[in-house]
């Protein structure tokens, strides 16, 4: 079953997100996601909170997810329901997310101002499962293009993503994944490459458009 994942979404519980996980899955299912990964900086509480919202909604399946700050840059922990904290080594962060069962992504690996991964820590035999070759973020390509580079070269899986911190952007890049609507299939699925990395990115002219009709409607 091809299904469609945006497993990057920021809510309320990160520092420069604003939407609730609430809002979040309303909007993910207008835009016809079946899978979502609320993924906050160094927290797990909107992905918990996200997590009992859809309970009971067969519509959307909320993964646990997290993105850390790891010594050299984010990681995300996809599937995992347990914070780790942030500072650790890269090592020890990719070790801990698999202790717990999950799944560890680097997001925007080569983009220096996003706290790219892979922009200082120059170690690329780390187990990492997947590899965001999209990122709706950063529409410029660069690192999209290294992502897609290194996913091939490592044989580990491509992963879009939104990266959203405004619900209007949610699916702006994202990832066919063929599994069921469970976690464990979804997991297995990445682990054995079968996704598909698509989208074209947030629009920097939508993004300025949009904050400054949100910014002009608080005045």
């Amino acid at each position: 079953m091809i299904l469609k994942l945006d497993p990057h979404i920021h809510s309320n519980y990160s520092h420069d997100a604003i939407n609730s996980p609430k809002e979040i899955i309303k909007k993910s299912k207008e835009k016809n996601l079946d899978i979502i990964g609320i993924s906050d900086h160094n927290t797990i509480e909107g992905s918990q909170i996200g997590i009992q919202e859809s309970k009971n909604d067969e519509g959307i399946l909320v993964i646990p997810s997290i993105e850390i700050s790891s010594e050299y840059g984010h990681i995300l922990g996809f599937g995992i329901e347990e914070k780790i904290k942030k500072g650790l080594s890269v090592e020890e962060t990719v070790d801990k997310i698999h202790d717990l069962g999950g799944l560890a992504i680097v997001p925007h690996p080569f983009c220096y101002y996003r706290h790219g991964l892979f922009c200082k820590y120059k170690n690329k035999n780390i187990k990492i499962d997947g590899v965001e070759s999209k990122n709706g973020r950063f529409i410029l390509g660069y690192s999209n293009y290294k992502g897609k580079k290194l996913a091939k070269e490592k044989k580990i899986a491509e992963i879009g993503s939104s990266d959203a911190h405004y619900i209007e952007f949610i699916k702006d890049c994202y990832t066919e994944i063929d599994c069921e609507m469970d976690i464990d299939s979804v997991l297995k699925a990445i682990k054995n490459r079968k996704t598909k990395a698509l989208g074209n990115g947030t629009s920097n002219i939508n993004l300025i458009k949009y904050l400054y009709k949100k910014n002009r409607n608080k005045i």
